[in-house]
């Protein structure tokens, strides 16, 4: 399929398949009109000598200073140059393409105030697979982001450096290779090209994209170990779920029952207890809890995704510029941040549930640490304290970065969004989570070769993919390839696509 840009329908799914999957990528014509009317007027306005910010004023605490006709576009380049200064390592090119995605949709709207040139030249270079190369700190997700953003408006002066067909060339180069011709940059073109929180907003995307998939997949862990610990199934009645109200609690515990469909447990020939600890019985109302923030989060990036996150905005039809502040990173910086959180406590309620496997106290008849041979094997005693080390690293990035603000431009930007931070935090915290979940999986997968009852279809499903990865642990040997693996497996979603295929979707909301 295409992606067609309009400024106002773009999904969450669009950002993946165009940033991932290289779907190609359309201006629609509406959007091609709307930009060339903004130009028209904007060009006026600076014929006539009208004051606009950052069109023929200095930005930030130089907003006051008027820049004649000569400097106007002179300036745009020093604005690049200057605000190209970030540092670390290269953003992954994925983060990148979707940034560059967002930005063509916020210039869509028609309020930027650039040429046509730019978002066609950004949309050939999505398209041909062209995608600058864009350092992943320096952000305080203020202004947008502006220092990766400047890096990508370098290219659109033939500057800056590229990652094409594999390798890392100087800007001209690549785009010379792609047969693109850089457009330059001219009044306004330059900071509406930078003006907004759009790598912040792409990592986000990609991110709630990532965590509803692995969210599906920690409530098939937790079937599995509700099965290996003979749970009580009562806790996951939908009536339940339905009297209190929580749409998240509602799905997550209709999920678990049928990943567990066909059980003995759900039969009532297996023994259960009648009552459960928290860890067990709870796990609808965690879970549904982050499924109930995840749907929040997902409609506030989309809302930014859809946008005018952009400064100052040039209104055409009511021959207005208003200047504001809506490139600020709150609005997405906040749920994402939040998310991480919501993550972390999923791990925490896996890493009770995984405890509850090894304790020999609160297994209901498993062998203490899932070994036959306790004593002279520790089994996967020393599991648990990787995942324990995991959840407490987790537990240090959940501190929120949207309270950090440190105010910048002479206090002209005295309060600051951390965006960035909390974008690859939130990615630090989740790729955690993959390892915490896979060593649940694993546990569980161990657990249930010890039972002797009829398991759950989606139960059996999930621990045959595991067992195409994993070996059952009969007696000690080194287990970090084992963990490396189960990690790559939750990480690539195989055990959520076979259980999918088996049972049927489960569900997101």
């Amino acid at each position: 399929m295409t992606v067609h840009i309009t400024g106002k329908n773009l999904t969450i799914e669009d950002i993946e398949l165009v940033a991932r999957r290289g779907e190609r990528v359309l201006l629609h014509p509406d959007a091609v009109a709307r930009i060339k009317a903004c130009r028209v007027f904007i060009n006026q306005r600076i014929e006539a000598h009208e004051i606009m910010y950052g069109v023929n004023t200095g930005i930030g605490e130089f907003s006051e200073v008027v820049l004649d006709d000569q400097q106007v576009e002179r300036f745009q380049r020093y604005l690049v140059y200057n605000h190209a200064a970030g540092i670390g390592e290269p953003c992954p090119v994925e983060h990148v393409r979707a940034a560059m995605l967002l930005r063509i949709n916020v210039m869509a709207n028609g309020y930027s105030g650039c040429r046509i040139e730019i978002p066609q030249t950004l949309l050939q270079m999505l398209n041909a697979g062209v995608t600058p190369v864009v350092c992943q700190k320096g952000s305080v997700g203020a202004c947008g982001d502006l220092a990766p953003m400047s890096q990508i408006a370098l290219t659109l002066m033939g500057e800056g450096e590229v990652f094409f067909q594999g390798q890392r060339l100087p800007a001209a180069q690549g785009l010379a290779r792609a047969g693109i011709q850089p457009p330059g940059l001219q009044a306004r073109d330059g900071l509406a090209t930078i003006n907004g929180s759009n790598l912040i907003t792409g990592i986000a995307s990609l991110t709630v994209y990532d965590t509803e998939r692995f969210l599906k997949q920690a409530e098939i862990a937790a079937a599995m170990t509700l099965e290996a610990l003979r749970a009580n199934m009562k806790p996951y009645d939908a009536r339940l779920h339905q009297l209190r109200g929580f749409k998240g609690a509602v799905a997550s515990a209709a999920n678990i029952k049928k990943v567990i469909q066909g059980s003995d447990l759900l039969s009532g020939k297996a023994k259960v207890k009648v009552q459960d600890a928290y860890s067990m019985r709870s796990t609808p109302q965690v879970l549904g809890a982050v499924r109930d923030h995840m749907w929040w989060t997902r409609k506030q990036v989309e809302t930014e995704a859809n946008g005018v996150g952009d400064n100052p905005l040039f209104l055409p039809e009511d021959g207005v510029v208003l200047t504001g502040a809506n490139f600020q990173g709150t609005p997405v910086s906040l749920p994402l941040d939040t998310m991480g959180g919501a993550i972390t406590m999923a791990c925490v309620i896996s890493e009770r549930r995984m405890n509850r496997l090894n304790n020999p106290a609160l297994s209901v008849g498993l062998p203490a640490f899932l070994t036959k041979g306790a004593g002279m094997m520790s089994g996967m005693m020393l599991s648990q304290y990787t995942a324990d080390t995991q959840v407490v690293e987790q537990r240090i990035l959940s501190t929120p970065a949207f309270i950090q603000s440190i105010p910048a431009a002479a206090d002209q930007e005295d309060f600051v969004s951390m965006g960035m931070n909390t974008a690859l935090k939130t990615l630090q915290i989740l790729d955690l989570a993959y390892g915490i979940l896979g060593i649940e999986f694993m546990a569980a997968a161990q657990a249930l070769d010890f039972r002797d009852f009829r398991f759950g279809e989606g139960s059996n499903i999930a621990r045959q993919e595991i067992r195409r990865h994993v070996e059952h642990l009969e007696e000690d040997r080194p287990l970090y390839p084992d963990h490396n693996s189960m990690k790559a497996l939750v990480k690539s979603r195989s055990i959520l696509e076979a259980v999918e295929d088996h049972i049927g979707p489960l569900a997101t909301y």
